[in-house]
């Protein structure tokens, strides 16, 4: 092959995977880093699948979202603070909530295209430990005084300084361009679809619900290590039911007649890390391990939200995966029928829903509801930002692997900035 030629891309395939128990944020974890978060899943991942050792891995993979100043060099400093070789090359990765599966996909296409054999990939956050900026008035002072040419002049500028400079910017849940949080544009969203209040408890029961069953069949086994004392998701509510949940009052849209929106159907605020090993099927064999299913297809997509045209929902912050799956779908030549589980991110019950009826109206059948997060996900499991795609890829890939039969998983996930990545998952 000559060097203009392109290289013929190889099956991807997905190994395994490790992550911490997610925990509510200034809970267990509260005093816990991300790099420390996803040095523990590092190296759970390298014990489980022995990768010790000179040029065990050939990258990793990994970013947070909420990121100290600290963190710039975040799967470099990880690597040098675990198990796995340091002579291991690291480099991270950003796209909000679609870091993880961004991460993994990046990974993957070396490895498809032959310039690496292996890679770990995903990420890491913790809203506890989210780091808080200086005013931006004591910075401009603090600037001023240090391009200070003299004493005096240093001094004179920093006796501007008043206690109102003292307080530090705390990170904000909201979108820069429109000011509001993500639960409260998802709240524009819910209307503009009529999601009803009963059937976003619904989801978000039939979430805790089966998680709490996949904890107990021993599914997560291989797939969770325990982390600080604990061995399960702390967000688990295994006795969730609807009538529980519609005890709750609304927390989103409350500026509005009739609110839906409740902390019990949406998210809260978590930390979290998770990695996917991923490999070419030579790089497998040789050290025989056998894949639990391959990444075949990827599509991201953003939308408009700030000028589009959310009133009716179109593009709305969280909609992005109403236009990456159908067109990843006609892609590949596949309808939502061909999949056996389909893994939507809950950020929001109502953005699930608001999507599900989205992909409805872009001409894609209903989908059977049995094959929707069969073993529960981010409205049971909480969602650190990064570590979210990670989590719904081992989870995914090892739920196909349990049917010993050929089938087809699909990733969707929405992302802050109007964004959207989404994947699938095979196994022959």
């Amino acid at each position: 092959m000559s060097p203009l030629e392109p290289a013929r891309a190889r099956r991807v395939a997905v190994l395994g995977g490790t992550r911490v128990p997610f925990a509510r944020s200034d809970g267990p974890y509260a005093t816990a880093s991300s790099q420390e978060m996803l040095t523990a899943a590092l190296n759970g991942l390298t014990d489980r699948y022995d990768l010790r050792g000179p040029g065990a891995v050939g990258e990793f993979v990994a970013g947070a979202v909420l990121k100290h100043s600290r963190d710039f060099n975040l799967a470099r400093e990880t690597v040098l603070g675990s198990a796995l070789d340091p002579r291991t090359p690291a480099y991270d990765v950003q796209q909000a909530c679609g870091t993880g599966l961004q991460a993994i996909v990046a990974a993957a296409n070396k490895i498809a295209l032959g310039q690496t054999e292996s890679a770990v990939a995903g990420g890491a956050d913790t809203a506890s430990d989210a780091p808080l900026g200086v005013n931006d008035g004591l910075r401009r002072i603090l600037l001023e005084a240090r391009r200070a040419r003299s004493a005096a002049a240093r001094l004179k500028a920093l006796a501007r300084i008043r206690p109102g400079h003292l307080v530090p910017d705390v990170p904000r849940n909201a979108e820069p361009r429109t000011g509001l949080s993500m639960g409260e544009r998802a709240a524009v969203t819910a209307r503009a679809w009529g999601i009803s209040r009963r059937a976003q408890d619904e989801l978000a029961a039939t979430s805790h619900q089966r998680l709490a069953a996949a904890y107990d069949r021993g599914f997560f086994r291989d797939l969770v290590v325990p982390f600080r004392g604990l061995e399960r998701d702390q967000n688990l509510r295994p006795d969730s039911t609807p009538e529980k949940l519609a005890a709750l009052k609304p927390v989103f849209g409350l500026d509005h007649p009739n609110p839906t929106m409740t902390a019990g159907n949406s998210t809260p605020l978590t930390d979290g890390a998770a990695l996917v090993l991923l490999a070419s099927e030579e790089w497998a064999k040789a050290r025989g391990l056998a894949p639990l299913a391959y990444l075949t297809a990827c599509e991201t997509a953003a939308v408009d939200f700030v000028h589009g045209d959310v009133a009716d929902g179109e593009d709305g912050l969280l909609m992005a995966p109403a236009y990456a799956v159908p067109r990843l779908l006609e892609r590949t030549g596949l309808d939502l029928a061909d999949f056996d589980v389909v893994e939507v991110h809950e950020a929001f019950a109502s953005q699930v829903l608001a999507t599900l009826a989205a992909w409805e109206k872009r001409g894609l059948p209903p989908l059977d509801r049995a094959r929707l997060n069969p073993t529960g996900s981010s409205l049971a499991t909480g969602h650190p930002f990064a570590a979210t795609g990670a989590r719904i890829v081992a989870t995914l890939a090892r739920q196909l692997a349990e049917r010993d039969a050929p089938g087809k998983g699909l990733i969707s996930i929405c992302a802050a900035g109007g964004q959207g990545v989404t994947a699938i998952l095979e196994r022959p």
